[in-house]
């Protein structure tokens, strides 16, 4: 928590100097970093510590409020961001399929050296790139998550791989959800749901992620998430910030049960009830929404509008998408499977998003994001210059990790010392414990940072007006490390991006 002497960076970026005067610069901070106030003032400048370095800053370009931040972390080919609240609740919502959220995590909560619980993690749909990388941070020792949400699919052996199905009017429904941690007990409990008697490299992957948080005493509570919710826990109508969950919808198939369409395959069935999650706070909103794809988006947007989906004629689309904007129409959209060209484009319409972030990776065989779904998205943005960005684009390995074969054998000889470093004295005890020290911080410091720092796609905002920015991977000065782009308001109008380049 913010202490007396805390300040955060002011709008839209701030630059630290070398001394009062101002002359000098030696550090870009981003709106809402975090700086101290140190004892010096000189006019109007005051001493600050910010991003690992002491200098000035002028009164006017820090401020005492403190932000909304969305980061969508670079995780490859997958998902994952960390949403950060004014009231300090820190929620992940995706971790990707490997290390790469856990790393980042590692290194903006100082390695976790001291126990952190998040708020909540929303795993969106058993897809492993959206889960796997909760593997890594189930492991740690001082990580807890109060409540971990779903979107109800278990992941299972036998025929009916994601549960229970029954057919009611010629369609099937998927009815054998797990919606809560005395469900999800009872699952585990019975090994033949998810354990392979001859081994467990052929045990289901998600329930076995699950089971290791349970057995980690990680996972405080755990809950399916539906349209039945309404809001996230804790985030409803009466609180500072909302978080609406839009999907994934349940349908009443009759006698009390509840089911989940199948979309006409297992992947399709998991992807398209993603659990979508509609944040806003003040004037802003955001969206997330998983692996969506086109019969999904369609039965979301007849499921909130009460309307025929796909509509039968050009005036039926108008209103269905004018009926929709007032459900799905946010100002940031994280954009559904990656960029996919599995997209309705009244769904595009309907989210009308002044900007869209695409998590995506250089390393798999789909070409996200496919260049039709890029097209499309800034055909239906909102304004003259929709602006489009990507997690992928951002980040260049082979320009910000310098040197990868040096970097890498300097970690195998470091891992060789700390193996072969004798411990028959206190004294060699402490020096093994020195090289464990300077090991882990170099790999928080080299690796984790490159991975937190360059990628990373950051939201910000009071409610009134955002900015959203990434890291420059080859500054263009000390006081030029960002490219940010403003979102401000055009009074009745709403929120729009702000260019330099538009005719005044």
């Amino acid at each position: 928590m913010p202490g007396s002497n805390t300040r955060f960076a002011g709008y839209p970026s701030a630059v630290v100097y070398e001394n009062s005067n101002g002359t000098k610069a030696i550090q870009h901070l981003l709106w809402g970093d975090w700086l101290t106030l140190k004892r010096g003032r000189a006019g109007d400048y005051y001493e600050v510590h910010a991003r690992g370095c002491d200098g000035w800053m002028h009164k006017d370009s820090f401020q005492k409020d403190r932000l909304l931040e969305v980061v969508f972390v670079d995780v490859g080919q997958g998902d994952g961001c960390l949403v950060v609240t004014p009231d300090d609740k820190h929620l992940v919502i995706d971790a990707g399929d490997h290390d790469n959220m856990c790393r980042f995590l590692r290194w903006r909560y100082g390695g976790f050296d001291n126990a952190f619980e998040f708020e909540a993690a929303v795993m969106s749909h058993p897809d492993k790139d959206h889960y796997g990388g909760f593997s890594k941070l189930f492991d740690h020792q001082n990580v807890e998550f109060k409540t971990v949400y779903h979107n109800g699919i278990m992941e299972q052996r036998g025929t009916e791989s994601l549960g229970k199905t029954k057919k009611r009017n010629r369609r099937k429904y998927v009815v054998g959800t797990v919606k809560s941690k005395a469900e999800l007990k009872a699952f585990l409990a019975k090994k033949s749901n998810w354990k392979h008697p001859s081994g467990k490299q052929y045990d289901k992957k998600y329930p076995t992620l699950l089971a290791k948080g349970l057995d980690n005493g990680v996972i405080g509570d755990f809950k399916m998430l539906s349209v039945k919710d309404a809001y996230l826990p804790g985030y409803g109508p009466s609180d500072r910030i909302t978080i609406e969950v839009l999907g994934p919808v349940t349908e009443d198939i009759g006698n009390g049960v509840e089911g989940l369409r199948w979309f006409g395959s297992k992947g399709k069935t998991k992807n398209g009830h993603s659990v979508v999650l509609r944040l806003v706070y003040g004037e802003v909103s955001v969206l997330l929404g998983g692996d969506l794809n086109i019969p999904s988006e369609e039965l979301l947007l007849s499921h909130h509008t009460g309307l025929a989906c796909p509509p039968s004629d050009s005036d039926e689309e108008e209103i269905l998408i004018e009926a929709a904007r007032t459900v799905f129409q946010v100002d940031i959209a994280k954009s559904c499977h990656h960029g996919s060209p599995d997209f309705s484009k009244l769904f595009l319409s309907a989210l009308n998003p002044i900007a869209t972030v695409i998590s995506s990776g250089d390393d798999e065989p789909h070409s996200h994001p496919r260049a039709d779904t890029l097209g499309a998205i800034g055909a239906h943005g909102r304004g003259s210059r929709p602006l489009i960005f990507s997690t992928e684009l951002a980040r260049s390995t082979k320009e910000t990790v310098k040197h990868p074969n040096v970097l890498r054998q300097q970690l195998v000889q470091m891992q060789r010392d700390i193996k072969t470093a004798p411990t028959d004295t206190p004294a060699q005890q402490r020096k093994k414990a020195r090289l464990e020290k300077a090991y882990e911080k170099f790999v928080n410091d080299v690796i984790d940072r490159s991975v937190a720092v360059f990628g990373a796609i950051n939201l910000r905002t009071d409610g009134e007006k955002a900015v959203v920015a990434q890291k420059l991977e080859r500054p263009r000065g000390q006081d030029r490390k960002w490219d940010i782009y403003k979102i401000e308001p055009q009074g009745r109008g709403g929120l729009r991006f702000v260019s330099k380049h538009d005719a005044h």
